[in-house]
């Protein structure tokens, strides 16, 4: 899958899943439970223990149904070895540059993380894909506005604190999708194996994502 058709299927869905766990063993269905819920677009923490495992069954059993990524990298060599392994994607807390010229390298979309103007101006300017702004939880959607007056340019990706109650807030806001983590799907979820409610999480989700768009 080119980058274009990556962006595009990732500004399509609206919602980037994020997952982190401390058992790896029940994350496929967890995978799939999100999807069956309308959610294509899904990042495996790097904190997860055999992330990289994880990720390549996912990819063996998913194919392009689903954009499969990793998050919580920190450095040009974990992201050079998750791409190898399957990643379309490689999410940041952070702006490292190095990790930014990897992903170009190879084709690969990139989400670095940012907060301050200069800080979003910076990763921009520095091959950027997308901007993860984060942690959210800390200035809101109004943020997210604020951002995007001086600079419509970037496309920004709002990651922290974002949950089904104000998914729209941040869509209305202009953001290009949302990174969605605990509010979505949670330890308490995956322990005890609810995944029929993953998968309506994911639903109204997505559908509150779109109204937004739409209104």
């Amino acid at each position: 899958m080119t980058k274009l058709k990556q962006m595009q299927k990732i500004e399509r869905s609206g919602v980037v899943a994020i997952i982190r766990a401390s058992d790896a063993s029940l994350l496929i269905e967890v995978v799939d439970a999100i999807q069956a819920g309308g959610i294509d677009i899904i990042e495996i923490t790097m904190t997860t223990p055999n992330a990289l495992g994880v990720l390549e069954e996912a990819v063996a059993k998913f194919g392009d149904e689903v954009l499969l990524g990793v998050g919580s990298v920190l450095d040009a060599e974990t992201t050079r070895i998750s791409i190898l392994s399957g990643a379309e994607f490689v999410v940041s807390p952070v702006t490292r540059p190095d990790v930014i010229e990897t992903c170009n390298r190879y084709g690969k979309v990139v989400m670095p993380g940012a907060f301050t103007p200069t800080e979003i101006l910076t990763a921009w300017e520095i091959g950027a894909d997308y901007v993860k702004v984060f942690p959210s939880s800390v200035a809101g959607a109004r943020y997210i506005k604020e951002i995007k007056a001086p600079l419509p340019q970037i496309e920004l990706i709002p990651t922290g604190g974002i949950t089904i109650d104000n998914a729209g807030e941040f869509i209305a806001a202009g953001s290009s999708a949302l990174g969605v983590g605990s509010g979505l799907v949670n330890q308490k979820i995956i322990a005890e194996r609810e995944f029929e409610t993953l998968t309506e999480n994911a639903s109204r989700l997505i559908q509150t994502v779109q109204e937004a768009r739409n209104s």
